[in-house]
């Protein structure tokens, strides 16, 4: 699925002007089968005014301090298994290159779960999904339902039949 990006910035006299009408595809990758990721817009620092309305410079999948990373999520329903048996060792190296960093934050030994320094604020666009947090309690979400997540382990669970599609900003944030 294509997602329309529209992008505003600033002419050289200092007046709004559309700086970008495109379509951004789904970013999938096979060692998590059903999972589609869209990049929208991201910055590795805080940006800063005027600006022509061109892509900043954002590296990893969740972004440093003072980065942040704006898109869609879209989880399947949980069981979604692989069309075809996977090679690991290839599947792992293409999800580094087309969402750096990401897959090291998952726990081996507990499907799913993961921290991130960041504060994830989160909007379910379509279906439902389950949020799992570390001490085993759940939280059932549907269509219109937002999440602020702080910086908490947890987990995204799909026990419906349906793909979820979440819309996510992620703020990088400091640790103590």
């Amino acid at each position: 699925m294509k997602i329309r990006r529209v992008v505003t910035g600033h002419g050289a006299d200092g007046k709004a002007k559309l700086a970008s009408d495109t379509e951004v595809d789904a970013l999938t990758v096979a060692l998590l089968p059903g999972m589609e990721f869209h990049r929208l817009w991201g910055a590795d620092a805080a940006p800063t005014f005027p600006d022509d309305g061109s892509l900043y410079p954002s590296v990893t999948y969740f972004p440093p301090v003072g980065g942040f990373r704006f898109g869609l999520f879209t989880l399947p329903p949980d069981g979604t298994a692989a069309a075809a048996p996977i090679d690991v060792e290839v599947a792992l190296k293409e999800a580094e290159e087309k969402l750096p960093g990401a897959i090291a934050h998952l726990e081996p030994d507990q499907s799913g779960m993961h921290t991130t320094d960041t504060i994830d604020f989160e909007y379910i666009v379509s279906g439902e999904v389950w949020l799992e947090l570390d001490d085993g309690v759940e939280v059932h979400l549907r269509s219109g339902d937002t999440v602020v997540q702080n910086g908490t382990r947890h987990a995204w669970r799909n026990k419906s039949s349906k793909p979820c599609q979440m819309v996510v900003c992620l703020v990088g944030a400091h640790r103590k």
